[in-house]
């Protein structure tokens, strides 16, 4: 299987070096650093010297990377604003959920690619079956981070896996995409995508589910937006004069 990991946390150059050198090292095939809107204009200034000094040195050269940015912000408005701002200058937007007016302006917008982490810190799972329907019908995809399940211990843990049934269950009913990242943030956080997809195959994830979380559904993700412009929205192509066929 091919594994994607869409939700690296970018800082700076060396930290993005550790990062991807670790996960490279453990498997990870296409590895996507999220930052700041504050932040992301810098990481660009990089990036080439991080691509280049990489490639030099990973174990495994097919592994791909790529740039976009995480939203975290209490007002929708504000949301919205910054999206506008990046949708055509960053190639992936994340947007970290929680929050019930969060959560459900996320999956309204069809212009956010991922709603993360919608169960955070919640009684309940963050979604129900309206949301989830929204989901589907504009295409934005819920993440479930790895690392929710790494860092948090006892009954927060128990939540946690408990919301993660709850949204494996919606998705198999409303077929909204679904993806799981291990949201690393240095490198004792990353683990093998082996080891993350036999967990997850624990919570009764089928091979095929699996598949589609860290191969299929992100990777339609980065082929969409890498020709986001064309698109009116997926599945519905601006076909230019030069690509018309007589």
């Amino acid at each position: 299987m091919i594994y994607y990991d869409l939700n690296l946390k970018g800082s700076n150059y060396q930290n993005d070096y550790n990062l991807i050198k670790q996960a490279n090292d453990l498997g990870w095939n296409y590895l996507n650093l999220l930052y700041s809107p504050n932040d992301y204009f810098n990481a660009l200034d990089y990036k080439d010297k991080l691509v280049e000094d990489l490639s030099q040195n990973l174990s495994k050269n097919t592994t791909e990377i790529g740039m976009g940015i995480y939203i975290s912000h209490s007002n929708p408005n504000e949301i919205r604003k910054i999206t506008k701002k990046f949708r055509n200058k960053a190639d992936f937007i994340s947007v970290f959920g929680g929050k019930n007016e969060i959560n459900r302006s996320v999956l309204e917008n069809r212009h956010i690619d991922v709603l993360s982490r919608p169960y955070y810190k919640r009684n309940d799972c963050g979604i129900n079956h309206v949301l989830s329907k929204e989901a589907f019908k504009n295409h934005v995809t819920i993440e479930l981070s790895f690392r929710d399940v790494l860092t948090n211990f006892l009954s927060y843990r128990s939540k946690v896996l408990s919301h993660f049934r709850d949204i494996i269950q919606l998705q198999r009913k409303f077929k909204f995409p679904l993806i799981i990242s291990t949201s690393s943030e240095d490198v004792f956080d990353i683990r093998s995508p082996r080891d993350i997809a036999s967990f997850f195959r624990q919570l009764g994830l089928s091979d095929e589910e699996l598949e589609n979380a860290f191969y299929r559904t992100p990777k339609s993700i980065v082929d969409f937006n890498k020709h986001r412009d064309e698109y009116l929205f997926e599945g519905v192509k601006i076909i230019k004069k030069e690509d018309k066929v007589d």
